[in-house]
């Protein structure tokens, strides 16, 4: 007879998140891809090695933060990790993105959910919708990017911290950022809000 806490491990297994695995899986890949221990990853994001591991075999939620310096550590997009379930016709796949393909990209117990409403995952420009439940943030702490990046509030409202100064958008507002600044955005409201980010990323 197997020991209760076995038990107990293996019907957390069967609970995982499907996005939360799939995610840890493309890291862990990419990672091994790349020859980067991870150890070395740990280091360049600033989490313990246990946290990575949790979140490669997807037990640990992922923070958008935490995602987008995996993406830079490893020398990726972070639209990288975004996944479709319908693909483009070839002659629309460069150019066009119908509202029903988007690559989409759950952050699960976070209240968010991004779509990539650009057609290509290469190249500097990507623009992203950020849905954002009501009372959700982008996390526990300020995330920030090397290059500029703005936003449209399509919906609803937004919270957004710059540095030390904080700001309330709503529907039809936009923002723009350096790439030297931190930032932590939430959903003050008992409403979804709804935000186009356009992101450039110029390594």
């Amino acid at each position: 007879m197997k020991p209760g806490p076995k038990k107990a491990d293996a019907k957390q297994e069967t609970s995982l998140d499907p996005d939360n695995i799939r995610i840890g899986l493309q890291i862990r890949d990419l990672r091994k891809s790349k020859r980067v221990t991870l150890a070395s990853l740990a280091q360049q994001v600033n989490k313990s090695v246990g946290y990575l591991s949790q979140v490669e075999r997807g037990v640990s939620a992922l923070p958008i933060p935490v995602l987008q310096a995996i993406s830079t550590a490893l020398d990726v997009q972070i639209s990288w990790f975004f996944h479709g379930d319908n693909e483009a016709p070839a002659e629309e796949q460069q150019y066009i993105v119908r509202s029903g393909m988007r690559r989409a990209l759950n952050f699960t117990g976070m209240g968010i959910r991004e779509e990539l409403l650009s057609p290509r995952l290469s190249g500097q420009l990507q623009m992203v919708m950020t849905t954002i439940e009501p009372g959700a943030s982008g996390g526990s702490e300020p995330r920030q990017r090397k290059d500029e990046e703005g936003g449209f509030v399509h919906s609803g409202t937004l919270e957004l911290t710059i540095g030390s100064q904080v700001f309330t958008l709503n529907t039809g507002d936009s923002f723009a950022l350096s790439g030297d600044e931190p930032h932590w955005f939430r959903n003050p409201s008992d409403k979804y809000t709804e935000v186009i980010w356009v992101l450039v990323d110029t390594y």
